[in-house]
């Protein structure tokens, strides 16, 4: 592994910012707003969260859960922002990162029910690819999903990842059901077909708003 390779790839906390979106670096401050836009829609937005997420204090503790891998250098995690009124909508990180083989996976990703089905994780997903890639120079972005949550699956389709396979049991949820997850990614040469795609549709919500 080259020198260049290694320097070209720090993953520390950064801001990603789109037209919709402004992905900041997280931070126990987060955390009231965070519980306030998720708490009266636990059941639907955290149902595929292998975690319990139930009250603030499970909010609290994944936040600083995920302060003190980021401090040991395995993850990167932001509070997803609506731009224009600079309001909490949801969490995302990089994570699984692999210094040495240029990879890292996209996950832990929620958004609150009111911005669902909107430009938000579209331009995130197309925000945090393009750091990857073209920051980092990775040369593998990796997403995952329960096997049993079809609408993910369909939304991480929809951004131009190709799925790959299913690791049968691969995580046991804090219910006990055993959970298998259905990978996916997306390759450095595949970046540019995927990037243009995406700026399309990014384009064309703007258009209609």
């Amino acid at each position: 592994m080259s020198t260049a390779n290694q320097i070209s790839f720090q993953p520390e906390p950064v801001t990603l910012e789109g037209s919709v979106v402004r992905l900041v670096p997280l931070s126990s401050s987060h955390v009231p707003d965070l519980w306030e836009i998720a708490k009266d829609g636990l059941e639907d937005t955290f149902r595929w969260i292998p975690a319990s997420m139930r009250s603030p204090e499970d909010f609290q503790q994944a936040v600083e859960k995920a302060l003190a891998e980021q401090a040991a250098g395995l993850c990167v995690p932001f509070a997803t922002t609506e731009r224009r009124s600079g309001r909490v909508v949801g969490s995302t990180r990089f994570m699984s990162i692999d210094r040495a083989h240029r990879r890292v996976e996209i996950g832990g990703t929620w958004i609150a029910p009111a911005w669902q089905r909107t430009a938000v994780n579209t331009e995130a997903k197309y925000l945090m690819m393009r750091h990857a890639f073209e920051t980092w120079k990775c040369i593998r972005v990796e997403l995952k999903t329960d096997a049993l949550n079809h609408r993910s699956r369909t939304a991480i389709l929809r951004i131009g990842a190709k799925e790959e396979g299913t690791l049968r049991q691969h995580m046991i949820t804090h219910s006990g059901r055993l959970r298998s997850s259905i990978y996916f990614s997306v390759l450095d040469f595949e970046w540019p077909t995927v990037k243009a795609m995406l700026e399309g549709k990014l384009r064309s919500n703007e258009s209609r708003s």
